[in-house]
């Protein structure tokens, strides 16, 4: 259930095995918490963003979302914790901004290798390179 907070933030109230009911503070980019378990701990708790998946020939080949548990432990931040990041799949790891501008220009050369096989598989195809 949202409950507004008085500077007009929203929480939600989350059950957990170990602390009962928890009262979050809902960030504006959180999509909400359909999926909650209420035998999770309170470290487990997770905001998590609109899901942005890249997908080709109906198989999803990436998807990240904005994510933060903010009653984590600390650990490696590629793990995620309590600051936000953004949880990327199947890589597994929760990255920073510049963890993600990595990516995101490695995909980018990627896509380039990508058309590089392209171009030699349409000369494979024409009959050039055999």
């Amino acid at each position: 259930m949202d409950h507004p907070m008085p500077s007009g933030r929203r929480t939600i109230v989350l059950p957990t095995i170990d602390h009962g009911d928890v009262t979050l503070p809902e960030p504006s980019w959180c999509a909400g918490h359909t999926h909650h378990d209420p035998q999770s701990a309170r470290a487990d708790l997770m905001h998590a963003g609109p899901t942005v998946d890249c997908t080709h020939l109906g198989t999803t080949l990436f998807s990240a979302e904005i994510v933060q548990s903010p009653y984590a432990q600390p650990g490696p931040p590629h793990l995620g914790g309590r600051t936000p990041g953004v949880s990327v799949h199947p890589l597994g790891k929760t990255l920073t901004p510049a963890g993600l501008y990595s990516l995101a220009a490695r995909l980018d050369s990627y896509a380039d290798q990508l058309r590089d096989l392209a171009d030699r598989l349409t000369a494979i195809h024409a009959g050039e390179g055999q």
